[in-house]
């Protein structure tokens, strides 16, 4: 079983939401074509950087683990049940518990590189913060803009499992993954080829989404195994028991914030802004 995919199938949890914020039919990717001109250059961009986060140049700097975006929101984030992205930009600015503070989606992406990259942050307005956020923003299009006041959630996010996490089992959860997962993980969990690593030093840290069991096994639910995913409310969650019962990276906020100056920057290219 894939716990993640590496570069066909990203980040971090990161994820842009793994709790339910709405029921109903989930939407098909957008129809439209990418525009014409620097916008849909930039939105081709945040799609290449979802796909090959940890090596392309603009965000390999801010990534230190072994995972792209679309490890968590497969398929570049369009598929529909896998911790999605279309519907995703509609729901901001969005009220954040963890923060404790109102975010916007840009925020919520570069967060994603401290946690589920277990990286540095890169800085707001820079080409690959901008590039990601008008890609996921594409894939919003049309869509009616309901920013969510409860929780950084989109529309589409990946609906809780409908058992306690007292019930989790990783006695179990080792048994499924020895069955399911071994062969595109490895038996110690730090990936095969392309299939990445789900615990250990090049996995998520500690910070992630994904470190919670219950979301890790909500996620498990509707991902794995890949394209066919097939695992019960009972197997998911004690996989994510398991899965999590290992070491990783820890998560401490400072380890992961660049320096003042790195912030953000000014993100024009001519020079002094125009009247």
């Amino acid at each position: 079983m894939k716990v993640y995919r590496w570069a066909t199938a990203v980040v971090v949890i990161a994820a842009l939401g793994l709790v339910a914020a709405s029921g109903g039919e989930k939407p098909a990717a957008p129809a439209r074509a990418i525009p014409d001109g620097p916008l849909g250059d930039a939105i081709r961009l945040g799609e290449m950087l979802v796909e090959q986060t940890t090596t392309h140049p603009l965000t390999k700097p801010y990534v230190g683990n072994a995972l792209n975006c679309t490890s968590c929101h497969l398929d570049n984030g369009k598929n529909l049940n896998a911790a999605t992205f279309i519907g995703v930009a509609s729901a901001y600015p969005a009220w954040s518990p963890r923060e404790g503070r109102v975010v916007t989606l840009e925020d919520r992406v570069l967060n994603c590189f401290m946690r589920s990259c277990n990286g540095v942050r890169p800085p707001l307005g820079s080409r690959a913060s901008v590039a990601v956020t008008a890609y996921i923003t594409w894939l919003s299009a049309d869509m009616p803009l309901r920013m969510n006041p409860s929780k950084p959630n989109g529309p589409n996010a990946v609906p809780t499992l409908e058992i306690s996490t007292d019930q989790a089992d990783p006695s179990r959860g080792e048994v499924i993954y020895a069955e399911k997962c071994a062969s595109c993980h490895a038996k110690n969990g730090a990936g095969r080829k392309e299939n990445p690593p789900v615990w250990g030093p090049r996995s998520y840290n500690q910070g992630a989404g994904l470190a919670q069991t219950p979301q890790l096994g909500a996620w498990l639910k509707v991902a794995m195994p890949l394209d066919e995913p097939d695992l019960t409310d009972h197997d998911a969650l004690d996989v994510a028991a398991f899965v999590n019962s290992h070491n990783r990276p820890a998560f401490k906020l400072e380890d992961h914030l660049p320096p003042s100056s790195k912030l953000g920057e000014y993100n024009s290219e001519a020079g002094s802004p125009k009247p």
